[in-house]
């Protein structure tokens, strides 16, 4: 089948650009011809379903682009959103064509992009034409004379600044005007349906009193100076501390936590060491920890078995929450 030339509307070479290097080939002046989709062993059927389903499987957040026309706000759901460019900032968001935003944005325009908090599904949902009746009415602010989701986890104002074709979608690079972002976890889409990630780092301190000290007196006491890391980002999971005494910093990127006597730290690491440690942990001052080693928590949960059936009960309300 033949292909059709591109829409007038939008511009594929950039005037006045530094050509490209020859490796990375020219913008295509002419729509590429379709061709058929193979599809893989095990699957058959129209092939668009396929591949639909294929793209599926890459977990993505979930937005709500915005943008205002007169007096009104205009808003949809799209997980079609990338990073382009650090210098200048620029992102990019795919747009069905058929879509009503995909009329409204054009060079000049300036669009919101609300990344979603794990909360939020309902709000998707709305912007997504499936909202429920009862479902309360977004509330937005207005930054750089766009319409932004109050309650959104990151915030983005850019203004479209190149359009291309994109097949049956408008592709639009945007260049970033502001940015913010909040503490909270993302809401995910992954499989066509909503995932989160669990926020909730405790397993053995969720254990019962009696189960869980025969478990801490098997360890042994160590002592850090103020600035001294416990734990750092990458190294193996194979310590489940206590901390006594002093203050301790849990850091990864959008998360600063401090963490004082009484509570524990590497609490899902050392249940796989191999997965490496997932924050920065260093001490505010002089701390005091028990360090419990995973061979030494493996010991104490073969001599109890009500700890480790308690243990998998909590993993297994884990999962029920991501399911």
């Amino acid at each position: 089948m033949e292909g059709r030339a591109a829409p007038e509307e939008f511009e594929v070479a950039i005037a006045g650009a530094i050509a490209a290097p020859e490796a990375f080939g020219a913008s295509f002046d002419v729509v590429p011809s379709t061709e058929k989709l193979e599809l893989g062993s095990g699957l058959e059927g129209d092939p668009a379903i396929a591949f639909r389903r294929t793209l599926g499987m890459f977990a993505t957040g979930v937005t709500v682009l915005t943008t205002r026309r007169g007096e009104s706000v205009h808003g949809m759901t799209a997980n079609a959103f990338m990073s382009v460019s650090l210098r200048p900032p620029l992102v990019l968001v795919s747009i069905d064509r058929r879509a009503r935003m995909a009329d409204l944005l054009h060079e000049g325009t300036r669009f919101g992009v609300n990344v979603l908090e794990a909360g939020q599904a309902d709000l998707s949902d709305h912007f997504a034409g499936r909202a429920e009746e009862g479902t309360p009415e977004p509330q937005f602010e207005l930054v750089h004379d766009t319409p932004l989701v109050e309650g959104a986890l990151a915030h983005l104002v850019a203004r479209v600044s190149r359009s291309y074709w994109g097949g049956d979608h408008s592709l639009f690079l945007g260049q970033v005007e502001f940015a913010r972002y909040g503490d909270g976890r993302p809401l995910l889409f992954h499989g066509g349906r909503y995932e989160r990630l669990v926020g909730d780092p405790r397993v053995f301190s969720l254990l019962a009193p009696d189960l869980l000290e025969p478990i801490l007196a098997l360890g042994v006491e160590r002592e850090y100076a103020s600035g001294e890391a416990l734990m750092r980002v990458g190294e193996p999971g194979c310590e489940l501390m206590l901390v006594v005494e002093g203050t301790v910093r849990v850091e990864r990127p959008g998360f600063s936590r401090a963490i004082g006597p009484g509570e524990l730290i590497g609490e899902i690491e050392v249940l796989d060491p191999s997965g490496g440690r997932i924050a920065d942990i260093h001490a505010e001052g002089p701390v005091r920890c028990l360090v419990v080693s995973r061979d030494d928590l493996l010991t104490a949960l073969e001599r109890n078995p009500r700890a480790s059936i308690a243990l998998i009960e909590v993993l297994a309300a884990r999962f029920r929450e991501t399911a």
